[in-house]
């Protein structure tokens, strides 16, 4: 265990290691900031009203156009479901803490002190980074600017959370594995997000995705019986 196993010598050392190095201490301190709630929470929310926006003009599209409004009417349950997970880090981080007392780096002002482990920080900007770059991966894909779009998201959201992780460590707010544990519980939280998104989202229809003008889940609608090659009326599928 990270608060009391076999990995927190390794893991202190490591620490001591990091923050001893000479990456720079005030880009240590920015890119630290990043996790601050006061920084990841408005970027997530300008995603999250782009994409609510973008879902209701998609579903209005859909509406004159005669596409079941049912389906296509969750357009916010994935900005939705966002600010959902970035709420429930502080619901999930703080009893952890609290459990695992984890040791912090005595670097910390007042000395080290108990409550370290995840790190809510690097959490934070997990979370909100990665969803946020999630409700983007959402959108078209079809022309080559959108792929490339989609491509500079997802790796802008893995440089910002490598920085944030070695900002933590080197300026001695977080031990190495406190980061790293924070990245699972953002793991799990993303997936959920997925999961919730992928089963009731926008485009679904109980699990099934909705192929446009169909309406209803079905693969294609039937219409007169066509003959195949040897006379047989052709069976529609449904």
């Amino acid at each position: 265990m990270a608060g009391h196993g076999p990995l927190r010598t390794l893991d202190e050392r490591l620490g001591r290691t990091v923050a001893g190095g000479g990456f720079p201490s005030s880009s240590a301190h920015f890119l630290a900031d990043l996790g601050n709630t006061a920084v990841a929470l408005p970027v997530l929310l300008l995603v999250m009203v782009w994409a609510g926006w973008r879902g209701g003009q998609g579903w209005r599209r859909g509406s004159r156009e005669a596409v079941d409004d049912e389906v296509r009417g969750r357009w916010w349950l994935p900005p939705l479901a966002a600010g959902a997970v970035l709420a429930a880090v502080p619901a999930l981080v703080v009893p952890l803490k609290l459990w695992l007392a984890r040791p912090g780096p005595p670097r910390m002002p007042g000395g080290a002190h108990d409550g370290f482990y995840p790190s809510g920080h690097a959490a934070t900007a997990a979370v909100a980074y990665g969803v946020a770059a999630l409700l983007v991966l959402r959108g078209p894909a079809g022309r080559e600017e959108h792929r490339r779009g989609r491509r500079a998201a997802v790796a802008g959201v893995i440089v910002a959370e490598l920085g944030v992780g070695v900002g933590l460590v080197r300026c001695g707010y977080h031990w190495p594995l406190d980061v790293l544990g924070s990245w699972c519980l953002a793991g799990v939280l993303l997936a959920a997000w997925c999961a919730v998104c992928g089963r009731w989202g926008p485009g679904t229809d109980g699990g099934r995705r909705t192929e446009p003008g169909t309406g209803s889940g079905r693969t294609a609608e039937c219409g007169a019986a066509v003959p195949d090659d040897d006379g047989r009326p052709a069976r529609c599928r449904t």
